[in-house]
Order: structure tokens, then C-alpha cells, then sequence
């Protein structure tokens, strides 16, 4: 008989199956219940609700969108109140001053955050996503930034000439 090769510490961490966990349901057990968080010792704690995501929230977000959002939502105190400067922002997020305002924005639109001008505010989530419309791509530049398949023949005809 041959000795069983040794599994990483995570891998070897099974909870026992109870009398609550079935087939159709979720075994919810953490899977490294040594490692859980802990607001008290990691000194706060950030949370987005569920329903950001299961309501559709996230999905009406662009990606630098949903970069600020949760940069914000880490960023801000109990009340969701952050006094980050754009210049930290844009750094940390690596974004132009324009993408930065327009971001901003469109989470301002959006109904998700606040801005006096010098705080910002996570709200609470509003009771549905407010999605922009795309517009038609039109122009030639219209294509070039934001069509997939324009983009690509970019890409493969740059790789091309180098």
C-alpha cells in the first residue's frame, strides 16, 4: 500500500455533513475557519450588500465604475464618508483627470455615491439600477475605443509589425 501524498492544508479541511447540510443545500461552513474576519482586530470593516451584485447593481457599472465604487466603499468611515483628494484617486486608480470626472459622475448619476466637493458618500443602494444606455457607435473613434472586434484587429496588426 502506498502512503497517501500529504494535500495542502486548505485542500484537508472537510466539514462534517449534519443533519442541516443536504444535496440541496449549501454546505456554509467556512473553509478555513481559522481565518475568518474580524472587524475588531483589522480595524473596520467595508461591506457591500448582496444585492449589489444579485440585483444588478454591478452590472450596470463600467469597470473604472465599479473600481471607484469599491475603492470608495473602502475607503469611507461607518457613515460611508471618505476625504480622498482626485489626485489620490486617480493614482491609485490609475485614471486621467477626464476618466476620473466622468466616473465620478456616472456614480453620482447612478444614485451610489455623494459629492460636496470635498467628501464623498457610499449611499445606501437606491431601489434599482440605474443603467445608461449605450449609444450607437458611429465614428470611426467610436469603433476604434469601444467596438471588441475593432480593437482586436488593432491588436493582431500591431503584434503583426512587430
Amino acid at each position: 500500500m502506498e502512503p497517501t501524498p500529504k494535500a495542502a492544508p486548505y485542500a484537508t479541511i472537510e466539514a462534517p455533513m449534519t443533519h442541516k447540510t443536504s444535496r440541496n443545500r449549501p454546505n456554509r461552513n467556512p473553509l478555513v475557519p481559522e481565518r475568518i474576519r474580524d472587524t475588531d482586530r483589522q480595524g473596520g470593516f467595508a461591506f457591500i450588500p448582496n444585492r449589489f451584485l444579485h440585483h444588478g447593481f454591478f452590472a450596470a457599472l463600467s469597470h473604472p465604475e465599479r473600481a471607484m465604487y469599491l475603492f470608495l466603499v473602502l475607503a469611507g468611515d461607518r457613515n460611508g464618508v471618505s476625504f480622498y483628494h482626485f489626485d489620490r484617486i486617480c493614482s491609485v486608480l490609475e485614471l486621467s483627470l477626464d476618466d476620473y470626472i466622468d466616473v465620478r459622475n456616472g456614480l453620482i448619476h447612478k444614485d451610489l455615491i455623494a459629492y460636496d466637493g470635498t467628501r464623498f458618500q457610499v449611499l445606501s443602494l437606491p431601489a434599482e439600477p440605474v443603467v445608461t444606455p449605450r449609444r450607437p457607435l458611429e465614428t470611426e473613434e467610436d469603433f476604434d475605443e469601444h467596438d471588441p472586434a475593432t480593437i482586436r484587429r488593432h491588436v493582431l496588426s500591431s503584434l503583426k509589425k512587430a
